[in-house]
């Protein structure tokens, strides 16, 4: 029997009590287990401690996750945001050595939500901190009081004709949810635009540069991801990136 490929998935550093924890959503671990048939394995964000390079080379794929925490506006070369919102700059750091260390090694990535902002941070592109401060933008945070409202599609998306994402979806259009403050302002280098939202928005990206999957979308595929075809077929096709990944390194 093939061993499932092994998927780090990205964490968060956050005061509970008067102790920090590293912790991550169950929906992002659930997503990975069921849409793509591998085994997760939790990666602390502790950026003075981790050694990106040999994580990813033991890695079969990397998971980058929403959170409720913005990007440092310094890391893109913009000036300190309001000091109400929510950082994480452990995770900053972290992210990016794993991003640039799992593109190296050819190592799959799949970015959710604050993982599309923290891909193109880290190739050099840069945020808008505030989309709803943006004139024609239309709402892209969260609505209503309840999770199910949250995560209920909010807005189409137009997927480019030819894109990675049009051929792992089979779509034109998707219907998605949107739960964000931050979004693109400037691609980074060697990504491109998969898929946008009606006010122009970018809304999906793929690192060009790199042979393995390397994709990124702004919405939360993973919420209730096997009740979704959309969203099994993303994660599908990052698993199986993952699983030949895992294949090849056991030939090696």
């Amino acid at each position: 029997m093939t061993a499932r490929p092994l998927i780090g998935i990205t964490s968060c550093r956050r005061e509970i009590g008067p102790h920090p924890y590293h912790v991550v959503q169950d929906k992002y671990v659930a997503a990975v287990r069921a849409c793509s048939l591998a085994i997760p394995l939790i990666i602390p964000s502790d950026a003075s401690e981790c050694r990106s390079d040999a994580l990813v080379h033991a890695l079969d794929g990397i998971l980058l996750t929403g959170s409720y925490s913005n990007i440092e506006p310094q890391r893109y070369g913009k000036s300190a945001g309001p000091g109400d919102v929510l950082r994480d700059p452990e995770r900053d750091e972290t992210t990016a050595r794993l991003i640039h260390s799992a593109v190296r090694e050819g190592c799959p990535i799949l970015g959710i939500c604050r993982g599309l902002q923290e891909m193109n941070v880290a190739f050099g592109g840069t945020l808008h901190e505030a989309l709803h401060e943006q004139a024609g933008s239309i709402e892209h945070r969260e609505q209503g009081e309840v999770l199910e409202e949250h995560y209920a599609p909010a807005h189409d998306v137009d997927v480019i004709p030819g894109s990675e994402l049009a051929r792992v979806t089979g779509a034109t259009k998707l219907h998605v949810n949107s739960l964000h403050a931050q979004g693109i302002d400037q691609l980074g280098d060697g990504l491109v635009a998969e898929a946008h939202a009606s006010d122009g928005l970018v809304e999906a990206i793929r690192l060009e540069t790199t042979a393995s999957f390397a994709m990124a979308v702004q919405w939360h595929p993973e919420y209730r991801a096997i009740e979704n075809r959309d969203s099994q077929a993303l994660f599908g096709a990052f698993g199986k990136a993952c699983a030949e990944r895992a294949q090849t390194k056991a030939v090696a």
